[in-house]
């Protein structure tokens, strides 16, 4: 295993996620039974926990164990060519919690205003207006804006189980994926980063695509999940049985499943709790105001 050295930064992340560390109980319940009938060995909920805060610290030029410190903690931001692929380093303003603290990687010009911004408000409401407008009076005047607020989820191993569903589910791979690349799958696969979506499962309904879950390699341990559905096929229990089951693929092949979503996205969210998954961690990022003008088109 190698330490990842956080490019241009003094602070290393301190993981070596190549595996998770030991040490931990083995979970019990629908886990147990999944690595029976599947024949693998998963991991347990601390050890995906592990990877995430790895994988966190890795993004924000931090140490894992600041997640589960009581207090607040400002680091900031560098470029680290191991941190997920869709983030743009380093950082302005961005804002993790694992529910302990929060731990801010930023840029030194907004440092002091963020720590004091951070330090006077109880964590949730750092993420939540009526206290986020003040920190982005303060972003506004740098010619910044709030632009990303999600919420991510991992698998609770002691619920995870493959749902079935009344439709046949098949797995896909890359080569499968060349015509899939429109709109009524753009939550599952990304057409902007096409070599990185390494993973399906789809229902069809007979020679019909009717649903499928996608998963992009966003770093060395972690994929991300993606799901969309037809219309005319939503709200039969497809959302979840392709999630839970693109999960369990994933754990198969020794990385670790993330889904994340918005906070207003119930749907969403509800596929999340349904298939199996749980909140692990938030994150608030800050962009500059043309970025955020942009995509309010």
């Amino acid at each position: 295993m190698t330490s990842n050295q956080v490019v241009g930064g003094s602070s290393p992340s301190g993981c070596a996620i190549k595996t998770p560390c030991g040490g931990f109980e083995p979970a019990r319940g629908a886990f147990v039974y999944n690595r029976i009938i599947r024949g693998g060995s998963f991991m347990t909920n601390q050890e995906l926990l592990k990877i995430a805060m790895c994988q966190s610290a890795i993004d924000a030029n931090c140490h894992a164990e600041d997640f589960l410190q009581n207090e607040n903690k400002i680091v900031i931001s560098h470029i680290n060519f191991n941190a997920r692929k869709y983030l743009t380093l380093p950082f302005y303003c961005h804002l993790i919690s694992y529910g302990n603290n929060i731990v801010a990687s930023v840029d030194e010009e907004i440092a002091n205003i963020v720590e004091k911004y951070i330090n006077k408000y109880p964590i949730e409401h750092c993420f939540e207006t009526p206290n986020m407008h003040m920190l982005n009076d303060e972003l506004q005047k740098r010619g910044m804006r709030i632009c990303f607020m999600a919420e991510y989820f991992l698998p609770d191993m002691n619920v995870l189980t493959a749902i079935d569903c009344d439709y046949d589910m098949r797995t896909l791979t890359p080569e499968d994926f060349v015509d899939l690349y429109t709109d009524e799958w753009s939550n599952a696969l990304c057409e902007k980063r096409k070599h990185l979506d390494v993973l399906g499962v789809a229902a069809y309904d007979g020679n019909k695509l009717i649903g499928l879950a996608g998963c992009s390699a966003d770093c060395e341990n972690m994929w991300q999940i993606g799901i969309d559905v037809l219309p005319e096929y939503r709200r039969e229990g497809i959302a979840s049985a392709l999630t839970s089951h693109l999960a369990l693929e994933i754990l198969e092949r020794n990385k670790v499943p993330f889904y994340c979503a918005a906070w207003s996205n119930i749907k969403s969210v509800r596929n999340a709790i349904k298939s199996g998954f749980r909140p692990a961690w938030i994150e608030m990022t800050a962009k500059n105001i043309d970025f955020v003008s942009e995509m309010n088109r």
